[in-house]
């Protein structure tokens, strides 16, 4: 669903594009000469932050300088534009870029433009990109930047990420803080063991630095969760202060903190019922007699006729809108579905909340890191006799009572009254819940083969399916479907398909016809073929033990595919393969052939119950595809009788 937290994205773009105006330290012969294939290499990366009281709150200015040296001549072609982030947030004080050559000669940016940077799964965003180009890059050039910040909300302060796509000599977060601001700070991520803190008194401030030196470039893959779970990075906040008066004021030192936080965004939503939702929530629920017959029809109407829709801006990243005006609108954000939703089942006498929550994107727990940055999105809980429902507007192929994959197994923060909230875990579905059983029917005439095939989808391989059909139009859905049922070759041909769509979007069954040609030989009167039509995996061998970083799986499941082919009449089965079954700690495979009357039959199950596979997994991975891809290469025989 997101693939990032929108909340990093000041301390990410920096990340990647700025660039300083520090001492070189090292000559271009001998950077080269320790990254001979790297294109570029940043030098130094420091990031400072000033914390302190002014007016009686916490205030921060931050300054950020980078230095990057180009290697290669191939750099110049993608790595001359750079840029910088800022917003109403993180409000930009000045900034300074220029391009030091080979010669010493020192070339500033004349020019910089400025546009929204907007994504499609914020939960707030009015950040805006400064971007230019690097004058006279080439090998040996250095470019600089150096950019301030007022940072107007010290409870949204980032996280430092050390590493890059380049390696870093030197990355630095240096945290001057007043005596009167206690701080906390968790290091995040893999290898944190190589960042080096120290903490220091000086005068009036407690000074904090974290130094990674020679960082390795970023890998990304593209089955790895979000860059929060492994890249090493700092999340760093004021947990309480001292205020003019010597008082100890919290400010985030708890999760009672947070919720005091969060809960003054929402206080003020929908104190005053809207007499058009209200007329709907009549309309819908006036022969219902059950809260929770109640709850499903109002939760279908809004997932049928309110668009998700992100657009976001300053305080509107956070404060949902008015339900009425939701509704007026017929389309909102991820806090306006839960607006409209929590307001509508209020009305109709079920209990609704606001709850706040993290996306799978996020390694985050409330009960942890009692952060913003914890949360990404905003949904609506429901409490059926004790039961809390949670309820995901943005999503139009939710099923009621279960929720969206990138939920699973994260904390939620539910907004009960303006003192009490709960914090409870969204399930994760088992996966025999999470179901995919394809039938193919085979039946064999010379060369070419005529099947059928039968695939009945549960749980969210249902639900995806279900999203596919809303976005595939009708001149494009046979090739669509097409490669939904291949198999065998690519000489698959796709006949007639139907799909049969059940009452909840939980289900789906699809049908299709198909021809395959020159699949299987006929050599004299006997027939080969080889059953495997799927051979599943073959390109996910883990480098192991290089790949460091985890692996992310959307769901877990039971995969369970059937190939069935018709005995022609006149033949015999001369040869049956054996077929294996293989698990381990990880997951694993039954893979058996049968014969049943006229019928030989090769069951091919898999499974999944891992929602992320972690490095010390991998080996054991490997050890199942050791197993299975030797198998994918026998044949059966056929001989004429």
């Amino acid at each position: 669903m997101r693939n990032k937290s929108p909340l990093l994205v000041f301390s990410v773009f920096i990340c990647l594009s700025a660039i300083s105006n520090v001492s070189i330290g090292q000559s271009f012969e001998s950077v080269h000469k320790q990254f001979p294939d790297e294109k570029a290499v940043m030098l130094n990366r420091t990031l400072e932050y000033n914390i302190d009281i002014k007016n009686g709150q916490p205030y921060v200015e931050s300054h950020e300088l980078q230095q990057i040296e180009y290697l290669l001549g191939t750099a110049t072609t993608y790595m001359g534009q750079y840029g910088f982030s800022h917003s109403d947030f993180q409000q930009l004080v000045s900034y300074d870029a220029f391009t030091l050559t080979p010669d010493n000669k020192k070339l500033k940016v004349s020019e910089f433009k400025t546009s929204t940077d907007k994504e499609s799964f914020v939960f707030y965003d009015d950040v805006k990109q400064t971007t230019f180009n690097f004058p006279a890059v080439e090998p040996g050039a250095i470019g600089n930047l150096e950019v301030s910040w007022n940072n107007k909300d010290p409870h949204l302060l980032s996280p430092y990420y050390f590493t890059e796509n380049m390696p870093v000599v030197n990355s630095e977060l240096k945290l001057t803080v007043s005596k009167d601001i206690s701080l906390k700070y968790h290091l995040v991520g893999l290898d944190t063991s190589n960042v080096a803190v120290s903490v220091e008194s000086k005068h009036h401030n407690n000074i904090y630095t974290f130094q990674y030196k020679n960082c390795p470039a970023d890998k990304r893959y593209a089955d790895a969760p979000s860059f929060a779970w492994y890249s090493p990075h700092i999340v760093f906040y004021i947990a309480n202060y001292k205020d003019d008066k010597g008082n100890t004021v919290p400010y985030l030192s708890n999760a009672d903190d947070l919720y005091k936080l969060n809960y003054s965004y929402i206080k003020a939503v929908n104190q005053q019922p809207s007499p058009e939702l209200k007329h709907i929530v009549d309309s819908l629920t006036a022969h219902l007699t059950t809260p929770e017959s109640k709850a499903r029809k109002i939760y279908s109407w809004v997932q049928q006729n309110i668009k998700y829709v992100a657009f976001e801006d300053g305080m509107g990243g956070f404060v949902p809108r008015e339900a009425g005006l939701v509704c007026s609108r017929r389309f909102g954000d991820c806090k306006d579905m839960a607006s409209i939703l929590t307001d509508m089942n209020n009305a109709a006498g079920v209990p609704a909340y606001f709850t706040w929550i993290g996306t799978r994107d996020l390694p985050y727990k409330f009960s942890q890191v009692p952060l913003p940055i914890v949360s990404n999105h905003m949904i609506c809980t429901i409490n059926l006799d004790g039961k809390y429902i949670f309820l995901d507007g943005t999503d139009p192929t939710c099923v009621f009572g279960l929720t969206p994959a990138g939920i699973q197994d994260k904390e939620a923060m539910i907004a009960i009254s303006d003192k009490e909230y709960k914090i409870l875990k969204v399930p994760v579905i088992e996966k025999t819940k999470n179901m995919v059983v394809d039938t193919t029917w085979l039946e064999l005439s010379q060369n070419v083969i005529k099947g059928k095939i039968k695939q009945t989808l549960k749980g969210y391989p249902a639900m995806e399916f279900y999203g596919n059909l809303m976005y595939w139009n009708s001149r494009d859905i046979k090739e669509d479907m097409k490669n939904e049922f291949s198999r065998g070759s690519n000489k698959f041909q796709l006949d007639t398909f139907r799909v049969e769509r059940k009452p909840v979007m939980d289900e789906i069954a699809v049908f299709g016809d198909f021809t395959l040609p020159d699949y299987g030989k006929k050599i004299g009167k006997d027939y080969y073929l080889n059953l495997n039509l799927f051979k599943f995996f073959q390109n996910d061998q883990i480098d192991f033990p290089q790949r460091k970083i985890p692996i992310e799986n959307s769901f877990k499941y039971v995969k369970k595919y059937v190939t069935m082919l018709k005995v022609p009449d006149g033949y015999a089965v001369s040869f049956l393969p054996q077929g294996k079954s293989y698990h381990n700690k990880v997951w694993g495979f039954d893979l058996k052939y049968e014969q049943k009357g006229n019928w030989v039959i090769l069951t091919q199950e898999f499974d999944n119950d891992d929602l992320t596979l972690t490095s010390d997994e991998f080996e054991s991975w490997n050890k199942v595809l050791q197993n299975l891809f030797p198998l994918y290469k026998d044949t059966l025989s056929l001989t004429k009788i």
